[in-house]
């Protein structure tokens, strides 16, 4: 059986599961009814200082797409609304009840280094394993300079990074937020301030919908609505790229993956692009705590399959081929191919290569019946046909012969900056 055990900035659970900081977090009651489910770890709703936060209601939003309920999520919702001592109270609780397993607080408190020296110090007391830097909240707590008000200032992520390590014994995660340009900015940052890792990403600042009937962004409280934080499976794209940016550029830097995780197949991709570990909110909200069963039971069998006996064997093996595009293989072809006996003629493929790509699908008829063909000399490998079919392995792509040699950007006649090969 493949070891699921992790070590994530210095901080050790049986698995690489654990639930992030939000509303699945927020009290003693749920955080143990996880443990008891089997979840690795959790990170602490976020605390700040008293007197307690007041949150709206409504406060979710999602979005549907084809049949998919909460594809996206959307909240507005704050840090904790309870009393810090309550907290603090349930986490030594916690933490004594289940000492083998991973417990990480989330702070976010105003920038200044009393206010962080303060509340470490109060928290380190609960013995908890770590702290999480909320440096990546995109409403409500950034514009109370906050949050991603922070997180999108690598001079602030460095200082404050600087702080809590000064302040605290504890390992330091400092969580980044994807509302930037370049991620390797605020990351960068949190490294030369000594942080322990970086999680990511936070939520997306986004509108899920607008009410038509009220003429208000959703979710709508009494009447008006404002801009949240998204996440759930749409946002895995995103996730996974600036992981990877982190992985390739920051190689010291242990990273823990947050972002759609739903699937057992999703922990491990981020875990291949360099993630120590992985974070999951909406997944557990949508299908509840048990959903880490097969999340545990997936990850493991496919690792024995696959002959990875441990995650750090698994961890960053996809970096070393997430390259630029300057360096992908121009020589490299592929065409498409329709095999005919799965085919039900629905004409999807045809429809989208003939109205928006490459003319390199042929609609034709034989014996009375509608026929697509792939006109190879027209294909540009694209790829097109084969998501927009709805049989799976009806359409594949398939490597042309050609040349044997990488030609990257670099060597390409086309280049007007060409450099020689080199013999």
């Amino acid at each position: 059986m493949a070891d699921l055990h992790t070590a994530f900035a210095g901080i050790k659970s049986p698995n690489p599961f654990w639930l992030a900081s939000a509303p699945p977090t927020d009290k003693a009651y749920n955080v143990a009814r996880a443990f008891k489910a089997g979840w690795g770890g959790v990170v602490w709703k976020t605390l700040g200082e008293d007197p307690p936060i007041v949150n709206t209601a409504s406060r979710y939003g999602a979005v549907s797409y084809n049949g998919m309920r909460i594809a996206g999520f959307s909240n507005i919702e704050l840090i904790t609304d309870r009393p810090l001592q309550v907290n603090l109270d349930e986490i030594k609780a916690i933490k004594r009840d289940w000492p083998d397993r991973a417990v990480v607080v989330s702070l976010m408190v105003p920038c200044n280094e009393e206010s962080w020296q303060h509340i470490l110090t109060r928290v380190e007391d609960t013995g908890c394993d770590g702290v999480e830097l909320n440096f990546g909240c995109p409403h409500g707590m950034s514009e109370r300079e906050m949050g991603s008000a922070v997180g999108q200032v690598p001079a602030y992520v460095e200082m404050v990074t600087r702080w809590c390590k000064q302040h605290t014994r504890m390992p330091v995660i400092v969580k980044l937020t994807p509302n930037v340009t370049d991620i390797l900015a605020p990351a960068s940052a949190a490294q030369r301030g000594g942080a322990d890792g970086v999680s990511l990403i936070n939520t997306v600042q986004s509108i899920t919908g607008v009410d038509l009937d009220l003429m208000a962004p959703e979710p709508v409280v009494d009447g008006k609505g404002t801009h949240g934080g998204y996440c759930g499976p749409a946002v895995k794209p995103i996730a996974l790229r600036m992981v990877a940016e982190i992985a390739r550029a920051l190689p010291d830097l242990p990273l823990s993956g947050i972002g759609g995780i739903s699937f057992w197949r999703d922990a491990a991709e981020f875990i291949a692009l360099g993630a120590h570990n992985v974070q999951v909110c909406t997944a557990a909200m949508h299908h509840g705590f048990k959903i880490v069963d097969d999340m545990l039971d997936g990850l493991s069998n496919w690792m024995d399959d696959k002959g990875y006996n441990s995650v750090t064997a698994l961890k960053g093996r996809a970096v070393r081929n997430f390259v630029h595009w300057n360096d992908l293989n121009l020589n490299y072809r592929t065409v498409a191919r329709i095999n005919q006996s799965l085919c039900i003629k629905c004409g999807l493929c045809y429809i989208g290569c003939e109205d928006t790509s490459h003319q390199a699908i042929a609609a034709l008829r034989v014996d009375e019946e509608r026929r697509y063909e792939v006109i190879e000399s027209e294909c540009v490998g694209c790829n097109l046909c084969s998501f927009a079919c709805p049989v799976d392995g009806c359409i594949t792509m398939v490597k042309q012969e050609g040349p044997d040699i990488v030609l990257t950007w670099e060597h390409h006649p086309n280049n007007p900056l060409r450099k020689e090969p080199v013999a």
